[in-house]
């Protein structure tokens, strides 16, 4: 692994619910790749904790294993594995007590860079950031990273905010969401707004409709107990599409700059027509030979809840008057796929005999897998018998266009770790963003609710319910193939 990268001041990066399943398949793994790559400090310090019963020695050992499980074995190098582990150490600690703090304490140092991630439930995110003043732990250049969810709707998400202001101003406080830390995503922006080509193009003149689709494979297994509280809308809608959407549609900001870049984020989600009805599909997924029913994975006999949702939605500013956004996300479906589909008008007159097989032009950005563009154009097809017409993509999987260090590009995880420690939040939401999307989500979710809709029943590794299909239908379009 090369580095290209700047290392970073010296900071001390403490990680609540060091030993949950966030802290071992992600940010301890995010974090060895980063100091494999040059970029962290030698006077860098790792501190985790938990309430269990453990100590340094043996947390060092549940670090080394989650490397090992998680980091390419070709990177794995004994030595750099062996000094990467000394600097981590380890904290038994009660977020919602007193003990362990004095300890943890002591164990940073106010006068550099301390970033306090809170991989643990919301419920827990007040008593620590409470606690971490009470005992004078957060030094002046203190941060703190706090995991979705985000609050259940806007009252919880306020009164959320309201709690954290009492302890860090609002440039001490980053709320992640690992899909803006994703490789194309960034990208999205850089092809918008750093090249000619797309941008003019980029609006209802020319611009037919947008999709964007979060499809997973597996089930809620698991993490039922939680997921049938949330259901799609709050758990992915609210957040990853909500962000996804913004960064497609926002206007250019003045410079790449967080506030900046947040401003245009928030216009663009008060810009949000409300969802009638007709025009938003809720499913749960049935079960077969192979998977459990959603109800089954759920432990529930019944429940109303929608492990997937498709939406056509409506910006009423300038840019995009008239043009629909098409959303979608769900679990069980054919293929695991993020992308975001940007489908060109047609042009406004053709000069080829309608049997040519003229199509419009569509650019899609891949999130995962195989992260990457492809550009639809249409061309003659090779060979005698007139003219015909096709689409060739004009494609750039990043794996291969820039080879093997696109390739080892950095998991969103330890690409935003490192932008606390930077300081920049430009990939981080603002407490007025997460209202404003909780303000917008709260009035459909209640809408549903006291109409009573049943979620619309699908089959397991399936596009969804037939319902979602004629959502498009009805407007002369078709969704793009989950493969």
């Amino acid at each position: 692994m090369v580095s290209r990268v700047i290392p970073v001041d010296p900071f001390d990066l403490v990680i609540f619910g060091g030993t949950g399943d966030l802290a071992r398949r992600k940010i301890l793994p995010g974090l060895y790749r980063r100091y494999l790559d040059g970029q962290m400090p030698g006077e860098a310090c790792i501190i985790g904790v938990a309430r269990g019963d453990m100590d340094t020695d043996g947390y060092r050992a549940f670090v080394e294993t989650s490397v090992r499980e998680f980091v390419a074995k070709k990177w794995c190098d004994a030595k750099i594995l062996k000094a990467f582990i000394e600097r981590i150490s380890f904290v038994q600690l009660d977020a919602t007590g007193d003990q362990g703090w004095d300890e943890l304490k002591a164990a940073t140092k106010p006068d550099r860079v301390q970033a306090f991630y809170f991989s643990v439930g919301p419920s827990l995110f007040g008593p620590i950031a409470e606690r971490l003043h009470t005992h004078e732990i957060a030094g002046p250049d203190a941060r703190i990273v706090v995991e979705k969810p985000f609050g259940h709707d806007e009252a919880s998400a306020r009164a959320l905010n309201e709690t954290l202001a009492r302890h860090f101003a609002e440039h001490q406080i980053y709320r992640i969401d690992h899909y803006l830390g994703k490789e194309t995503v960034q990208n999205l922006m850089a092809l918008r707004f750093g090249n000619m080509l797309f941008e003019p193009l980029w609006n209802a003149q020319y611009v037919d409709h947008i999709q964007i689709t979060v499809a997973e494979t597996v089930g809620v297994e698991g993490r039922g107990s939680y997921y049938d509280k949330s259901g799609a809308m709050r758990d992915m809608v609210q957040n990853h599409l909500m962000q996804l959407l913004c960064l497609t549609a926002m206007e250019p900001p003045s410079k790449f700059e967080p506030n900046a870049v947040r401003d245009e984020k928030l216009k663009i989600i008060r810009a949000l027509d409300q969802v009638e009805p007709g025009d938003m599909v809720r499913g749960q997924y049935r079960g077969n030979d192979e998977v459990a029913s959603y109800l089954e994975d759920a432990e529930t006999d019944a429940s109303m809840t929608e492990s997937f949702i498709a939406m056509k939605l409506h910006i009423s500013n300038w840019r995009w008057n008239g043009t629909p956004f098409y959303l979608r996300t769900g679990k069980r479906l054919r293929g695991r796929v993020s992308e975001i589909v940007v489908r060109f008008k047609e042009p406004p007159h053709s000069i080829f005999e309608e049997d040519t097989g003229q199509t419009a032009n569509e650019l899609s950005i891949r999130l995962q897998p195989n992260e990457g563009m492809d550009l639809k154009v249409t061309i003659k097809e090779p060979g005698p018998g007139g003219m015909r017409l096709i689409d060739v993509p004009l494609d750039m999987t990043f794996a291969d266009a820039l080879g093997e260090e696109a390739a080892e590009a950095p998991d969103a995880y330890e690409r935003l770790i490192m932008d606390v420690i930077r300081g920049n939040q430009t990939l981080f939401m603002r407490g007025d963003e997460v209202e404003a999307a909780w303000a917008w989500t709260d009035p459909i979710i209640a809408g549903w609710e006291k109409r009573a809709d049943k979620p619309k029943l699908y089959d397991a590794f399936s596009t969804g319910p037939e319902e979602a299909l004629m959502l498009l239908h009805k407007d002369g379009r078709r969704w793009r193939e989950i493969r």
